[in-house]
């Protein structure tokens, strides 16, 4: 079953990531194969902190890593929870000291921007098949920051995109990488539309 929830995530961030350009430094690493994809067998938010701290811990001991998807599909399933955990989880850079090191950006698949109703197309920016922490290098992102010509205009562009493309175009993307990936229907199938998160 990891193998095809890593499916979907890896043809997530193709489909959406990678070929609508939400990230403009995200096909560079792909191309490398510098980004992990792993499942973490946690249920409940304490093992996913563990896991979560494990990742943390290869980062910093295998260089050859550039960025880490902790998918986490048994845990934290309520985007309220999971928004609560992303405090816990920024508290653990702190206490590893790697605060400044590593950012954690957030997807879920009902994220919800504060501000936004539960349906706007612009929360698929930050929508994925399953829950997941995108660790990243600061330092590698500050290079990436640096070197875009536009990245005060990344979000609206995405936005204004999100918004073009709507939100049945954008759900059907994200349920096809499920689909495609062989995830049956079930506990980790996508909120159904209009679902509050």
């Amino acid at each position: 079953m990891n193998a095809h929830i890593v499916e979907s995530v890896q043809l997530w961030v193709q489909r959406l990531v990678v070929d609508m350009n939400l990230c403009p430094f995200a096909k560079r690493e792909l191309v490398k194969d510098r980004v992990r994809f792993v499942v973490a067998d946690a249920r409940t938010p304490e093992q996913l902190l563990l896991a979560l701290q494990r990742e943390l811990e290869r980062l910093e001991c295998d260089s050859s890593v550039e960025t880490t998807l902790l998918i986490h599909p048994d845990v934290l399933q309520r985007f309220d929870d999971y928004n609560q955990f992303l405090d816990v989880a920024d508290n653990l850079l702190v206490d590893m000291q790697l605060d400044g090191v590593y950012q954690i950006a957030s997807f879920h698949p009902a994220y919800r921007f504060a501000g936004t109703a539960p349906d706007d197309a612009e929360n698929y920016t930050n929508r994925s098949p399953f829950p997941l922490l995108h660790l990243l290098r600061e330092d590698s992102l500050e290079r990436a920051i640096a070197s875009h010509p536009d990245v005060a205009g990344i979000p609206e562009r995405n936005i204004a995109l999100m918004n073009a493309t709507g939100k049945q175009r954008l759900q059907s993307i994200l349920e096809s990488c499920l689909i495609d990936a062989g995830v049956r229907a079930g506990p980790h199938a996508l909120p159904v539309q209009g679902e509050c998160p």
